[in-house]
């Protein structure tokens, strides 16, 4: 299986989940390219995108994982590379 580009993109509405956010990332560490986060205040959120690169099935399993935690919204999008 080739490799494919994404880029997963979180919406933290609870932050007592940021815990269990970051050890499902690391878990997925040596497929991530890149992670930035921002903290918005003003809504009491946080936003995370994450730039993958790594199999299609690799990817869906951190998709997979990261939407069943109850207090994020997610969205993954493949790049056409």
């Amino acid at each position: 299986m080739s490799k494919r580009l994404a880029t997963l993109s979180l919406f933290i509405e609870d932050n007592s989940v940021t815990e269990q956010v970051n050890l499902i990332l690391h878990d997925f560490s040596e497929h991530i390219v890149g992670r930035m986060g921002i903290p918005y205040r003003e809504r009491g959120i946080a936003v995370i995108s994450i730039i993958i690169d790594a199999e299609s099935d690799i990817i869906n399993q951190l998709s997979g994982k990261l939407g069943m935690v109850k207090g994020i919204t997610s969205k993954t999008i493949f790049s056409k590379v």
